[in-house]
């Protein structure tokens, strides 16, 4: 199996915790890096390589970003289009899209992820806020 992949948030980048041997992966946070491609590219690859090892396996992805930048859109939807083909390959994924109920974009994205990738079980989850 592949080590874990954890990666500390910034004012720009969200954080990235992949357990990969527990099959749950996590974005949080905000998401503008100056090059997306440099950040989310070595993250991309390490999801292509544990997904590839796969086989039958329930993987529960969890996604709570407040905000992305267009360029970030491009590379999440490569990501999610990957979790799709693994979920067409035999494996079960469940991804939960987090979003503020104030914020129809977000929702919006995640509703647009569920058409584009239809073998996901998509969950979208208003976040209780205080």
């Amino acid at each position: 199996m592949m080590p874990n992949l954890t990666i500390a948030a910034t004012a720009a980048t969200p954080e990235i915790n992949f357990l990969f041997d527990r099959h749950w992966l996590s974005l949080r946070g905000e998401s503008y890096p100056e090059n997306a491609q440099a950040f989310y590219g070595p993250i991309l690859e390490a999801v292509q390589h544990y997904l590839a090892q796969l086989t039958a396996t329930p993987i529960t992805v969890e996604v709570q970003l407040a905000y992305f930048n267009s360029s970030s859109t491009k590379i999440l939807l490569e990501l999610f289009d990957s979790f799709n083909q693994a979920s067409l390959n035999g494996n079960q994924v469940t991804l939960n899209w987090h979003y503020d109920p104030d914020d129809d974009t977000i929702l919006e994205f995640g509703q647009e992820i569920a058409e584009d990738c239809p073998a996901l079980d998509l969950n979208t989850l208003a976040l209780v806020l205080e």
